[in-house]
């Protein structure tokens, strides 16, 4: 008898089902279509009772047995499109997600928990309750800018590379808190050979002496991330192999979570999150941070500026693509010193970093590929007085049309041309549907006035005060111009160490001179010339003969423009989906309208069993109405099908 019973409720929701997701035109989870029809089998039975009588076996009764089916069908559907309506699909996860996530959640609470010790700790709590910081005094400022850095310094790799990125965003925070972020460093204990060995071994794919004829097992740098070896190639080429640390991207993945979920909280919970968009940091930094975490991006991003920047100055080292992968990366070695603990006695500070500015112009302005990340520590000292530039983990790439608009956007800068530097400066960003263009021009008028004339030395003000400008006027900023205005600020910082004094703007304007200018030189006119006319060649060659169909068809009368709309197939989808809703709400309209009407007649004709014509059949039209009422509805609630 139980298997019966079970067998008849499996039937019935199965039936339910198809029903449904016939009639509403969308399939629903499996969790809410079993809820839904446990309600139809519930009710069926009580409701059939109640309206068909056992000892009837007249016409009525049929009918009535088909409402009561309809009116159980009914009930279902109405629970579907609420569910729909409350819970939609996605927003809750499902029951194995669940149980999967348990041991990530316990884990997540543990980080939480040791994460908000470390704010406590360190005074910053209250801010994490909706207090906005006191930014007036510059001690306050300097005194949580401090708590800030040693807070980032405990919470491990995940926080300090983020506070390393953040001191890079000087159109963002205040000076003081840029200048404590710097301090912060990647200091760790190197780990083991034995830990390290595995990683190499599984990446090569066999022993370590099978592909290196020699290999230092002392690290030669540890960071939080890798450490670096030397080592020397069974053809000879002396090499450094960079190691990714066992085990470092769970715990980084984890804390980008964490990082994620805390940076939504503070932006819907204080004003000053909302003002930083906290999330939109959170994201660019998690992206940064997986990218860094595969050496196979650092290797691509590697070769495309080698190739790039061939025979320029400032060197860069070459990767071994082939012996690199996901954890390991393979690289020429340099001889020299960190740009950090170099000794410049004896050296043109000023050439040095002219050389270096002008290698990242070209890298911007020419190439397309450039090193977005110029800070002294990756930068190298070799023993012949060169430079060299180091990690490729954040490169930047621009196409041909944004080379071209920030060449013109270079030159009007060198001009002195608000009007050029507005119009320039929109084909750089992505432009809104309204902007007030003469306002944006005085703004950069007044700008220009006081950042870009001589005798004013440029600072880290001059990038934040661009980006509020394009903020102001609700412009977004491209990811990929922000890496060309995060590196040219970033190489400002790194000059100013190189060669105090040095003349940014000076610098770039002699660059507008020497390399910008050769865009109009006779040479790339005559070569942009022929290449605009061979591109040209085939259309002119058929530009005749369809001038004189054209000249043909207008002098017999046959000349006719045809214009089809809706040609699109996506076009004529999208109409044709919105005709089928205003035909399903006329109809439920109707019926719903017809079956008021039945159901409020007097005098109705009798059918056996006591209930009249018009009512039975207006009571089956009020059940149609509802479903295609429904059917509407659920159209409405969950419009991406």
């Amino acid at each position: 008898m139980t298997g019966i019973i079970i067998i008849t409720v499996l039937v019935v929701m199965f039936g339910f089902a198809l029903v449904a997701r016939r009639l509403l035109d969308l399939r629903f989870g499996v969790v809410r279509t079993l809820l839904a029809g446990m309600l139809v089998f519930m009710i069926g039975g009580p409701l059939t009772k109640s309206l068909v009588s056992p000892n009837d076996a007249s016409v009525t009764s049929v009918w009535s047995l088909i409402l009561a089916v309809i009116c159980t069908l009914l009930g279902g559907l109405v629970f579907l499109v609420i569910a729909e309506t409350l819970v939609p699909p996605g927003s809750l996860p499902g029951p194995l997600e669940l149980v999967r996530g348990l041991r990530g959640r316990i884990a997540r609470s543990r980080r939480y928990l040791q994460i908000t010790r470390i704010l406590v700790r360190h005074g910053l709590g209250p801010y994490l309750r909706g207090r906005d910081p006191d930014l007036g005094a510059p001690s306050s400022r300097a005194r949580l800018a401090r708590s800030l850095r040693e807070a980032l310094d405990d919470g491990g790799v995940t926080f300090v590379k983020l506070g390393q990125i953040l001191s890079t965003r000087e159109d963002l925070l205040p000076a003081e808190f840029v200048e404590e972020l710097r301090l912060l460093q990647d200091r760790v204990t190197s780990a083991p050979w034995a830990e390290i060995e595995p990683v190499l071994v599984a990446e090569l794919g066999g022993p370590v002496e099978e592909t290196f004829a020699e290999f230092e097992r002392e690290p030669l740098a540890a960071a939080s991330i890798a450490q670096v070896y030397r080592a020397r190639l069974k053809t000879g080429e002396k090499v450094v192999v960079k190691v990714q640390r066992p085990g470092i991207a769970t715990v980084v993945e984890q804390d980008l979570d964490i990082v994620a979920r805390l940076a939504r909280t503070l932006e819907r919970r204080t004003r000053w999150g909302r003002a930083f968009g906290v999330v939109d940091l959170s994201t660019g930094f998690a992206e940064a941070l997986r990218e860094e975490l595969d050496f196979r991006v650092e290797t691509s991003n590697m070769a495309a500026v080698a190739a790039a920047s061939a025979g320029e100055p400032v060197h860069v080292p070459v990767p071994y693509p082939l012996l690199s992968g996901r954890r390991v990366l393979v690289m020429e070695r340099l001889e020299g010193t960190p740009f950090r603990s170099a000794v410049l006695d004896g050296l043109d500070r000023q050439e040095l970093a002219g050389t270096l500015f002008d290698t990242l112009l070209r890298q911007i302005m020419l190439h397309g590929v450039f090193h977005a990340d110029p800070h002294p520590g990756n930068i190298m000292l070799l023993a012949d007085g060169r430079l060299a530039l180091l990690d490729y983990g954040s490169v930047g790439r621009l196409d041909g049309l944004l080379r071209e608009a920030l060449q013109r956007l270079l030159g009007a800068l060198d001009r002195g041309d608000p009007l050029g530097v507005s119009d320039a400066l929109l084909e750089v960003v992505s432009r809104p549907d309204e902007i007030d263009e003469r306002e944006l021009e005085r703004e950069l008028g007044r700008f220009m006035a006081r950042h870009l004339v001589t005798g004013v030395a440029p600072d880290m003000q001059m990038f934040g005060r661009l980006f509020q400008i394009v903020s102001a006027h609700g412009l977004s900023v491209p990811p990929e111009v922000a890496a060309v205005f995060r590196a040219l600020a970033t190489i400002e910082g790194t000059l100013a160490r190189l060669a105090p004094g040095f003349d940014i703007v000076a610098e770039a304007r002699a660059f507008s001179v020497r390399y910008i200018s050769e865009q109009g030189g006779p040479d790339r006119i005559r070569e942009a010339v022929t290449q605009e006319a061979l591109s040209l060649l085939p259309m002119l060659r058929r530009l005749p003969r369809r001038v004189e169909r054209i000249a043909s068809a207008a002098e017999h009368g046959r000349f006719s423009v045809n214009v089809r709309l809706f040609s699109d197939e996506r076009d004529r989808r999208h109409v044709t989906g919105l005709l089928h809703q205003v035909l399903l709400t006329v109809l439920a309209a109707t019926t719903g309208l017809m079956s008021v009407l039945l159901l409020g007649t007097e005098n109705s004709p009798e059918v056996p069993g006591g209930m009249g014509l018009y009512q039975l059949i207006g009571y089956n039209l009020l059940v149609i109405s509802a479903i295609l009422a429904l059917r509407v509805l659920v159209v409405i609630f969950r419009p991406n099908r």
